[in-house]
């Protein structure tokens, strides 16, 4: 059975405490890298990117039809520019001259037709062209979100990481000043348990926050005060105190 001299036992509350801390701090960072908000934020970025990549694609093919319309435009006004320039020439038969008449009506009545569809396009690209520009607000607005929350989580990030070193250099020299054995079976309940060292209140082990039964009580009670005894429902050490009973 290991044994130590109760005061140096005493000594492992305060080396429990700064593992207390050190816990609590590695709780507290592994909170803030899960933050709900950032998983939020992702999501709602994922989805916004692939509304606004809908909205550049919906952009780009009424652009690409928008050309296709100003060609045809351009393509039939060209005609009628050759005919009528042939029409004003005066020269050819006459029944030529009729024909090419009718043809530039009906060149003409195509033209319309088509700069109306070219309109229509040009309407419709303006009305893509302001959801894309809404779609991309909403995107800067979802990353000036995340960059804003990113930024409060690194900041918190970096205090819980500097104290958490001041709090680890401070158990290290406490540690390195108590006796070696009684250190190691702490470090090993530690581990094991979660929980190395408590004290025994009044018959309560405040390792478990249970009232020890009578039995466990008397058996602990019996032993030597250098000798190291656990909790008999957490498991970890008890340490004991005249002050405490």
């Amino acid at each position: 059975m290991a044994k130590a001299a109760p005061a140096e036992q005493l000594k492992l509350l305060d080396l429990q405490g700064l593992d207390a801390r050190l816990r609590s701090l590695s709780n507290r960072r592994r909170s803030l890298e899960t933050d709900p908000r950032i998983a939020d934020l992702q999501a709602a970025l994922g989805i916004a990117n692939g509304e606004l990549g809908a909205a550049k694609m919906a952009v780009h093919d009424a652009e690409a039809e928008l050309k296709r319309a100003a060609a045809d435009v351009e393509q039939v006004a060209s005609r009628i520019e050759r005919d009528e320039t042939r029409l004003n020439s005066g020269t050819g038969l006459s029944k030529d001259l009729v024909a090419l008449q009718k043809d530039i009506a009906s060149l003409n009545k195509r033209r319309s037709d088509l700069e109306d569809v070219e309109l229509e396009v040009l309407e419709r690209l303006d009305g893509l062209r302001e959801r894309q520009t809404a779609q991309q607000r909403i995107v800067d607005d979802i990353q000036g979100s995340f960059g804003v929350i990113r930024a409060e989580l690194d900041a918190a990030l970096a205090e819980i990481s500097a104290e958490a070193t001041e709090v680890a250099a401070r158990r290290a020299e406490f540690a390195a000043g108590l006796d070696a054995g009684m250190l190691a079976v702490y470090e090993k309940t530690l581990a094991k348990r979660g929980v190395g060292a408590a004290r025994l209140f009044h018959g309560t082990s405040e390792g478990s926050g249970m009232q020890l039964s009578p039995g466990d009580l008397a058996e602990i009670k019996a032993a030597a005060e250098d000798e190291i005894v656990f909790c008999p429902d957490s498991g970890c050490i008890l340490v004991r105190s005249a002050e405490w009973v």
